[in-house]
């Protein structure tokens, strides 16, 4: 019999194929190797499991619900839109899914603080969350551009008792948090846990994250197939570090026929000219290269750094992507697509117009892909992962494109 995927990838030390990896000091090394056993001996504890299936159930409101949207295909006409409606999940996307799997873990580990980065926020405030329900510290780095952008969930945060810090150095986004909040975390490493944002990091952060939002799949596979009888032809996604994709796409990896769509952001688009720095499409146009611990696809600059990368919407905004997604799209197995600002406002103006929902720039590129192809795929059905929802972009969207859009 074929071994499912999911207990193939990854190897033992922590490799999709030639992604992954470990590339860290001796200490922190040291610090991932007792995560990664801490995290292997309570996946497998009835107790961790049936305790996480609680708060899901009763504190998250798990599972959300699968959407026809009904209006947007009716205008879009051939395909069938559909959405798996993560914006409903407590705190307003997808994140806190892993955000209390992670917290769970420090609490059995011992840990007294949490600390991580965040871009766009939703991250931030899921891990604010997580550690006010388990009575633990917590510290969340943020770019300064990200904090002016998302000042929303900056509020939330400082509701929830967290300790934001403000990173001013560099680009002031999301590569920069991560930098600051692995800085802070190498100071205690003992006491403290760095709870990573999305499926990047080093081994075992993107093993850890993709089992814990994996329920989204899981939900989504028999959701679609209760409400149509089959499974979808398509499922999109957007990817920036990638959490809400391979979520999705993971329960789905071995159903072949199904094709697997990570939307990136294709940022500002002058003249039809795509120019390094005004994106963050790394699957699209990056090249093998190791960042933040983990060997992977990203963009460079001539040298061989990390480029800089923009995005209209901050959770996106990051160099480079997730070790298996790079590994999935370099096996054939997922396709990558591109979306610009542009594309995805439009996405978010047609979803709050059409079907009453305000979703999270972010998710709105994956949206905008659906609708592009949605025309020329008669009978088809396409199954959106609505990551978020877009509270947290409500002023910046007034004030960039209010008049463009009449609010």
């Amino acid at each position: 019999m074929k071994i499912p995927y999911l207990k193939q990838f990854p190897d033992d030390k922590g490799y999709f194929g030639k992604f992954g990896g470990a590339f860290v000091p001796d200490v922190i090394l040291k610090q991932m190797k007792e995560i990664n056993e801490a995290y292997d001996l309570i996946a497998q504890n009835s107790d961790f499991i049936a305790e996480l299936r609680k708060i899901r159930k009763d504190f998250q409101g798990r599972p959300t619900p699968l959407y026809f949207a009904k209006n947007l295909t009716q205008k879009y006409g051939g395909a069938g839109i559909y959405l798996k409606r993560e914006d409903l999940n407590h705190t307003g996307a997808h994140k806190l899914n892993h955000c209390m799997g992670e917290a769970l873990l420090a609490k059995f580990m011992g840990k007294k603080k949490l600390i991580a980065e965040t871009g766009a926020g939703q991250h931030g405030v899921a891990l604010a969350t997580a550690a006010a329900y388990f009575g633990m510290e917590c510290e969340i780095h943020m770019g300064e551009v990200d904090i002016q952008k998302e000042y929303p969930n900056v509020v939330k945060m400082k509701i929830l008792g967290a300790k934001v810090v403000s990173v001013d150095f560099g680009a002031k986004t999301l590569k920069e948090a991560v930098d600051s909040a692995f800085e802070a975390y190498l100071k205690d490493p003992i006491n403290s846990l760095y709870a990573i944002g999305s499926v990047v990091g080093p081994h075992p952060f993107p093993k850890i994250v993709r089992d814990f939002q994996l329920i989204v799949g899981i939900e989504a596979k028999e959701q679609f197939k209760n409400m149509t009888g089959e499974l979808p032809d398509i499922i999109t996604a957007c990817v920036g570090g990638g959490s809400n994709a391979m979520g999705i796409f993971g329960a789905f990896i071995d159903d072949e026929y199904i094709e697997l769509v990570g939307v990136e952001p294709l940022g500002k688009v002058e003249s039809n000219n795509i120019e390094l720095g005004n994106h963050a499409a790394s699957l699209s146009y990056g090249s093998e290269g190791v960042m933040h611990g983990f060997n992977s696809i990203m963009l460079k600059d001539k040298d061989g750094n990390p480029s800089s990368v923009y995005s209209v919407a901050s959770g996106l905004d990051y160099p480079s992507v997730g070790p298996e997604h790079a590994y999935l799209f370099s096996s054939g197995r997922t396709k990558v697509a591109a979306i610009d600002d542009k594309e995805a406002i439009k996405a978010f103006f047609e979803l709050s117009r059409l079907e009453g929902i305000i979703p999270a720039i972010e998710s709105s590129h994956a949206l905008a892909y659906a609708l592009k192809i949605a025309p020329s795929l008669k009978n088809k059905k396409i199954l959106v992962n609505l990551s978020g929802r877009g509270d947290k972009d409500i002023d910046f969207i007034i004030k960039n494109y209010g008049s463009e859009y009449n609010v």
